[in-house]
């Protein structure tokens, strides 16, 4: 199956559940990543803010007040580069409808203990599939150190995810509701 066939399943896959239970499984995920032991043990997390289609982040942007959280920014139609989360106050609407920081600039990617991941499609072996522009295949090609989680719903979940050599894979796939 090639990416843009298994991104239209996706969405497909995608329709017949409502938001509350989207809402209900993201908080079932956000409370794992909670008790997580890297992120328990973790200084400087990369995050995300949610699409309305993506698992939410919200309750762990108000809940790691004790950590450094970076969201990412996207700068171009290439790349993304993050920024300091310090409060919601602090969000205004960026590429693609996406609530951005507009805190102080990040640069220091080594110190990036866990990046949690979106992406439309994932499967057990770590294997990603995103929107299709590439932005944190670049980003975390950039500090390949980084431990990466991602975060989808049960039905992004899939056998196989079909891969190039620019893909990123991640370290752990948290899928469960």
């Amino acid at each position: 199956m090639r990416k843009s066939e298994l991104r239209q399943l996706i969405r497909e896959r995608k329709r017949p559940f409502t938001r509350q239970q989207l809402e209900e499984w993201s908080l079932a995920i956000q409370e794992r990543l909670m008790h997580h032991p890297r992120i328990i043990n973790a200084q400087t997390i990369l995050l995300y803010h949610a699409l309305p289609d993506e698992v939410s982040t919200l309750s762990l942007l108000n809940t790691w007040q004790d950590k450094t959280l970076l969201l990412p920014r996207v700068i171009d139609n290439e790349q993304m580069e993050v920024r300091r989360y310090t409060r919601p106050e602090d969000l205004q609407q960026g590429a693609f409808g996406i609530m951005e920081p507009c805190g102080e600039l990040f640069t220091d990617y080594v110190s990036i203990d866990v990046a949690i991941i979106p992406g439309m499609a994932f499967d057990a072996k770590g294997h990603r599939l995103g929107r299709g522009k590439g932005y944190y295949d670049r980003f975390l090609s950039l500090a390949p150190a980084i431990y990466k989680i991602g975060i989808c719903f049960p039905f992004q979940l899939v056998d196989n995810v079909p891969v190039n050599e620019n893909d990123v894979w991640m370290d752990e796939v948290i899928g469960e509701g």
